[in-house]
């Protein structure tokens, strides 16, 4: 998410790169993987070789993530968008000014990515007991097991708020502040007045 003003019909407007194709095929492998992760944990019976399946995805497109926000381009990098409490408070105060994600959507993607660490990480030693084992279960006792399994449970609720968060925020930023958000992750680019 950005933070730019509405332009003015007479600004001079030009085209900036914010996303890369690894960190835009990451975001929307990662929206198809969480969707898919959902639908079939919610299904149950059957569809719990495909949630497994789509949690070991997460996991490895977490794991990806961040390596490149340590080694890819100038927007995909934690030491470029992570914020300082210093940009916190410019934001709150309306001074902020940059590319790529706000401060607070920058903390949505720390926050993000544990939870989808932590809840893939959980998968993998959980066990329903009916239809699903974790592919690592059988390496930790059945009580640390069927724990982790509720802790597994319970991080989706967390990340269903989270999503929702992420969501109405696209639609604030879009419908309120005019802030084109979806184009950009899907070309790369945003235009901005110069």
């Amino acid at each position: 998410m950005t933070d730019m003003t509405t332009p003015t019909t007479n600004a001079a407007r030009s085209r900036v790169r914010v996303w890369d194709v690894p960190t835009r095929a990451f975001h929307w492998a990662l929206a198809a993987a969480v969707l898919t992760a959902i639908v079939s944990g919610r299904m149950g019976g059957e569809w719990m070789r495909l949630h497994g399946l789509a949690g070991m995805t997460i996991g490895g497109l977490v794991v990806f993530r961040l390596v490149w926000g340590f080694v890819g381009s100038t927007h995909a990098r934690f030491a470029n968008f992570i914020p300082t409490p210093r940009t916190l408070k410019a934001y709150w105060q309306g001074r902020w000014q940059g590319l790529g994600h706000n401060p607070l959507g920058a903390l949505s993607v720390v926050a993000m990515l544990a939870l989808l660490a932590t809840q893939a990480a959980t998968g993998l030693f959980s066990n329903d007991e009916i239809s699903y084992t974790g592919p690592l279960a059988a390496w930790v006792s059945d009580e640390l097991s069927l724990r982790l399994s509720g802790l597994h449970h319970r991080i989706a609720n967390a990340l269903f708020v989270l999503i929702a968060l992420h969501l109405l925020a696209i639609v604030f930023h879009v419908a309120f502040k005019r802030d084109k958000l979806i184009r950009p992750m899907l070309t790369g680019y945003k235009e901005v007045d110069e």
